[in-house]
């Protein structure tokens, strides 16, 4: 069980660097901020995808946004360790280097939630949840969590913790949304049956549940060829009419419905979503009060069941 606040969404760090530079990843912030929003997400290996760039882009962002605010004790950081090349893997040694570069690129103290981004079968599990539990008792961090992790081993991870007195896994972070819904056969019992929250990642599908990318359309944008991707898919012409005619109705846009529906699911405690603009930020966050009625998420539930398939990989 989570004692985290998070609030109406989590905002998503990986665009901070990449498509928004600093001043509009400053003026992101600020409008989640302004909006009720609280927890952000960012990862130690965002954004080394980007020709020219190490990592920890994302993390150095937000630390100076930290810093210029003087708000540090009104947000909650989360962030991840694994997938750095320079800090790769989850062995003990390396998780305990890895969170002091991303306390000092955060600019901060200490890290509300930090996540083991992914397994590491190359290491023992008693090794890599003995070290992030030292890493709580020290302060540097308050909750631990995984993400893109198999049920079997996730359940191994907090059972061991358990029975140890370490500090569990109390979060999960996932790909989960209308297109992508292999999680609710797989991991997802798991989570319900030990009280996890989940935290579901690319909640708007790369932008393609915005209703942005259609076919016949163009975008330029590094993020457009992600959500194209599900055009190609059976059913997302009619799950994109579905979610424009709900959003219609209810007078929102087509990304406040889709986060909407994801907040229904068992165990989610708050999509995760990024905005490259200010203007974005707003619809994420009253996504957190649309109530949808069972016929609306029925009629979803259905219309999505023909687009959904097992997940593209994470960013």
């Amino acid at each position: 069980m989570t004692h985290l606040e998070l609030g109406p969404v989590v905002l998503g760090g990986n665009v901070f660097g990449w498509t928004a530079d600093q001043a509009t990843s400053f003026a992101v912030l600020d409008a989640f901020v302004e909006s009720g929003g609280r927890s952000i997400d960012t990862a130690d290996s965002y954004s080394v995808w980007v020709a020219g760039h190490r990592g920890g882009e994302s993390e150095s962002i937000i630390g100076e946004w930290l810093v210029a605010r003087a708000n540090r004790d009104d947000i909650e950081l989360h962030t991840k360790v694994c997938n750095h090349p320079g800090r790769r893997g989850l062995r003990a040694g390396n998780i305990a280097a890895a969170v002091d570069d991303s306390l000092r690129r955060l600019r901060t103290d200490r890290i509300d939630l930090y996540y083991a981004h992914d397994d590491d079968p190359s290491v023992p599990q008693e090794e890599y949840v003995a070290a992030l539990d030292a890493l709580v008792r020290a302060g540097k961090v308050r909750e631990v969590g995984a993400s893109n992790f198999s049920a079997e081993r996730f359940a191994g991870a907090v059972e061991l913790a358990r029975r140890e007195g370490l500090t569990p896994f109390t979060v999960s972070q996932d790909h989960w949304n209308l297109v992508e819904r292999d999680i609710e056969s797989t991991l997802l019992p798991t989570l319900v049956e030990r009280g996890v929250v989940e935290l579901p990642y690319a909640g708007l599908a790369g932008g393609f549940l915005t209703g942005k990318h259609r076919p016949g359309t163009a975008d330029p944008s590094p993020r457009a060829d992600a959500a194209r991707v599900y055009l190609d898919r059976p059913g997302s012409t009619a799950l994109l009419s579905t979610l424009d005619e709900l959003a219609l109705a209810h007078g929102v846009s087509p990304a406040v419905v889709a986060l909407a529906w994801l907040r229904t699911r068992p165990a989610v405690g708050a999509p995760i979503a990024s905005a490259r603009l200010p203007e974005q930020v707003p619809p994420l966050v009253a996504s957190a009060t649309l109530e949808l009625d069972t016929d609306v998420l029925e009629r979803l539930d259905a219309v999505s069941a023909a687009t959904s398939k097992d997940p593209q990989p994470q960013l």
